[in-house]
């Protein structure tokens, strides 16, 4: 009876990777790590399933159809986590007595979501989480801010110094001032509004302003409900999305022109002018950090300074990261009002984001020497020279096929940028001699040389045979000058 097959495959929306895109991520992930402990950040993680009940309610509408419902094997209502916020939330009203407020955490981990898949949008992808709870004043923001630009800096979002990434910061306070002063106070109106505005890069400010306004008949031939607004709130809003500046002060002096000249009012503009001046102190540029009133997505469940990261000329890729403060969402849990503020950087998106840009310049392989053979040379000096590399904290590969010629063992080194090559002969290993060949090097020394003899003879002047007790400082010699001369090591 023929076994039945099954096809090697992938459910839509998911992605498998490879030993190279895991190497990249890792560099990634480690880099921004080190930014966030600076910074003062632990650790934490959570259960990537949740209550059900737990995460519904917890987000808009859209998210809520998005989630992946299952139930437990005890029919408990359960789900997969859309975010690493609300479990966050959910922790901290939890161990109320185990954690002390303020608390700075970040959180790496698989999220879910039942979206619809497309370039650098997965339904499984990989979010990188920085919080703080218990703190309501503006420095808080600024240091979530900071950590985010650091971080971009961090994974080589810079060119000759110069920024190749922008969080747009805006906030909730000033988009309020703006609505109710011009009397839109119904709840619903007001978020139908703000997702509206949210749409502005998408189909631009004329559909924006139809939107607004009685609606419209989009591409498809489908009609597009408008907010009902009157002509005059709706030439406000225009004008106060318009905005732009070549500083965050000299933006907070133009919004103030297109606001309502009220106490709401007042109290936003001092609070962006606050933020402004905390930036400053981090040492945050204009160019890393800039206001824009026209950034309005997330803002109907923020309570405050909202921001999203983008990477220069790259824009259609979407956001690689965002934030804002949402100090009601404890409140959900607890009863209690939780002040908090935190960002979360999209690793997929970022992953994209970097080899768009040509800052993906990341190790094939995490191996850093390999071991070849010449002649009859038992397995145990093998695994002996190994042992003892590796005891040195040199990553070491063997060879285990059961092809004696060199090319076959020296393939992974070539296939994966291997640095370093030890040989191990019959002659070299009665004389307690090896040799060393820098790969790197070699490759580099014959990379224009078409005649057979002269790439042979190039080839071997990136060899050297060294005694036994010196091959320790001879490979780490050779690491140290391939690590100095990669790009990827450098920014990482």
């Amino acid at each position: 009876m023929k076994e039945k097959r099954v096809k090697p495959q992938i459910l839509k929306g998911f992605q498998d990777l490879l030993p190279e895109d895991m190497i990249a991520r890792q560099r990634v992930i480690d880099a921004i790590r080190h930014v966030y402990e600076r910074y003062g950040f632990v650790p934490i993680d959570t259960p990537v399933l949740e209550r059900f009940d737990i995460l519904t309610g917890s987000a808009g509408a859209d998210v809520n159809k998005e989630i992946f419902a299952l139930e437990t094997p005890e029919a408990e209502a359960a789900a997969m986590r859309f975010d690493l916020t609300v479990p966050f939330a959910r922790m901290i009203s939890q161990y109320r007595e185990e954690i002390k407020l303020p608390f700075r955490r970040y959180h790496i981990g698989p999220v879910f979501r039942a979206d619809k898949p497309g370039p650098g949008r997965f339904r499984q992808f990989t979010q990188f989480d920085v919080d703080i709870a218990g703190a309501r004043g503006l420095a808080a923001d600024a240091e979530i801010i900071a950590v985010l630009c650091e971080a971009m800096r961090a994974v080589g979002l810079v060119d000759n110094d110069k920024p190749l990434f922008r969080v747009r910061v805006s906030n909730r306070l000033l988009v309020d001032a703006l609505l109710t002063g011009n009397g839109i106070t119904d709840t619903e109106r007001m978020k139908h509004t703000l997702r509206v505005i949210d749409k502005l890069r998408k189909v631009g400010i004329e559909n924006i302003q139809r939107e607004l306004g009685p609606g419209r008949v989009d591409d498809s031939g489908d009609p597009i409900p408008g907010v009902q607004l009157p002509d005059s709130v709706i030439a406000a809003i225009t004008a106060f999305i318009a905005v732009s500046a070549a500083s965050r002060l000299d933006t907070v002096t133009q919004l103030a022109d297109t606001l309502p000249d009220t106490d709401a009012t007042k109290n936003a503009l001092d609070e962006m002018r606050e933020l402004a001046s905390l930036l400053d102190a981090l040492g945050i540029s204009e160019e890393e950090a800039i206001f824009d009133p026209s950034l309005a997505r997330g803002l109907d469940y923020y309570t405050g300074p909202v921001y999203e990261i983008e990477v220069v000329a790259q824009e259609a890729l979407g956001s690689v990261g965002a934030g804002g403060r949402y100090n009601q969402l404890c409140k959900r849990f607890s009863g209690q009002e939780v002040p908090a503020t935190g960002g979360s950087i999209g690793l997929d998106r970022l992953m994209t984001a970097l080899h768009a840009v040509n800052k993906a310049a990341f190790p094939k392989s995490t191996v850093q020497a390999c071991i070849a053979t010449v002649g009859k040379v038992a397995p145990r000096e093998v695994l002996l020279l190994a042992a003892e590399l590796r005891a040195a904290g040199i990553n070491t590969l063997t060879y285990l096929g059961g092809k004696k010629n060199m090319a076959a063992q020296l393939s992974d080194a070539d296939r994966y940028n291997i640095p370093v090559a030890v040989i191990l002969g019959e002659d070299e290993l009665q004389r307690g001699e090896v040799a060393v060949k820098d790969l790197i090097a070699g490759k580099e020394t014959r990379a224009d040389i078409d005649d057979h003899d002269a790439y042979r003879k190039a080839g071997r002047n990136t060899q050297e045979t060294v005694k036994r007790e010196a091959l320790i400082e001879t490979v780490r010699g050779i690491l140290q000058e391939d690590a100095s001369e990669s790009l990827g090591m450098r920014n990482l």
